[in-house]
């Protein structure tokens, strides 16, 4: 799969692939639409008679329910052009290298890319859903009627499927780098050279008998050491026209939220009614910094955590309890929470059980999580 000759170590493979999941910039179009010819013809296929580009996925997904509303890409090749080549190619290799030999494999190679490129990938889908589902409701839904709600639900659900679904018949093209990786450079890997090309050349892409669409790289990609989407001052995957996702340490957050961050006070933090959005805005800010300017103390610590109490003048106090999830994160770190809890709290385990509804007496957790 990879062009040229001379040997490439698995190191040196898995380094290109990895650049290849993360480029960023316009599509390389020629060399992503020979890609996609050859790709249909190693499947045994006529090639299509059109490739439209689309400028994201948003817009790619958004065509293509389009087209096939109307009938006119045909049927769906993906099984043809992406399943059954992958899955040939992965039975080939690992009968060559048998089961422990394939594991090392795996782990040198496409295990490298895989975590951050699922988390980038399931990311991308659940913001396509929202946009697009979202987008189909308020078009349909674009009248002086009175709203029924049971209708309405209904017709959200039936988006959301209809998304769905579009997203089913989509390759990844550049994100599919993980398990290109483990392939390139193995006989087995050559009925995928025009996957590998069009991945090298452009991002998603969904292939029908009649029609190709592909999709534009992002214009910007910004992650963490832990391969989280994270930017504090824009997207952090931004496409050509505009579909953007913002996060802040791979949460999710709103687009209008992050304009707020470098105007907090300790008072706009604690009106902020979203424990996740809480969070992102201490961590911005600063838990010391935090507690300094806003004269909080703490007044009991437990196994639980730690509770905290602001006395607030004209208001009731503000109590928290500061807990630390057991569970670490992709990159080993343990993150920290702070839960608001009734002003009559008098330890955090009290508080953390109010929070599950309970009284202390009644919290006894099989497992911290």
């Amino acid at each position: 799969m990879t062009a040229g000759s001379g040997a490439v170590t698995t190191a040196e493979t898995t380094h290109i692939w990895r650049a290849v999941a993360s480029a960023t910039g316009p599509a390389d179009r020629a060399a992503a639409e020979e890609g996609v010819r050859l790709a249909y013809r190693l499947a045994g296929l006529p090639e299509p008679e059109t490739v439209v580009w689309a400028d994201s996925p948003r817009a790619g997904a958004a065509l293509v329910a389009r087209l096939t509303a109307e009938g006119t890409a045909g049927r769906s090749v993906r099984d043809a052009v992406r399943t059954r080549p992958w899955a040939t190619a992965r039975r080939q290799l690992f009968g060559r290298l048998g089961s422990d030999g394939w594991a090392e494999h795996w782990a040198l190679t496409g295990a490298q890319l895989w975590d951050g490129l699922v988390m980038l990938t399931e990311r991308i889908r659940t913001g396509l859903i929202e946009d697009l589902a979202v987008t189909a409701v308020a078009s349909d839904s674009a009248t002086d009627t009175p709203v029924d709600e049971e209708a309405a639900a209904k017709a959200a659900a039936a988006a959301e499927q209809a998304v769905r679904l579009t997203l089913l018949d989509a390759v990844l093209g550049q994100h599919d780098a993980a398990w290109l990786a483990a392939f390139d450079g193995q006989e087995s890997g050559e009925a995928l050279v025009g996957i590998a090309a069009v991945a090298r050349a452009a991002g998603w892409w969904w292939p029908y008998e009649r029609t190709a669409v592909v999709c534009e790289r992002p214009v910007a990609l910004h992650l963490d050491e832990a391969g989280r989407l994270d930017q504090g001052d824009g997207p952090a995957l931004a496409f050509p026209d505009g579909f953007a996702l913002y996060a802040w340490r791979g949460m999710p957050v709103p687009a209008e939220f992050l304009d707020e961050l470098t105007e907090l006070t300790p008072r706009r933090i604690r009106e902020e009614e979203n424990a996740e959005l809480r969070r992102v805005m201490l961590e911005h800010y600063g838990y010391d910094r935090y507690l300094k300017e806003s004269d909080a103390a703490p007044v009991q610590r437990d196994e639980r955590g730690v509770l905290w109490r602001l006395e607030l003048e004209g208001d009731e106090p503000q109590v928290m309890v500061e807990v630390v999830n057991s569970t670490p994160e992709p990159d080993g770190t343990h993150r920290t929470y702070w839960l608001r809890v009734p002003p009559r709290t008098r330890t955090a385990r009290e508080g953390v059980a109010w929070t599950f509804g309970l009284e202390e007496a009644e919290y006894a957790p099989m497992r911290q999580t």
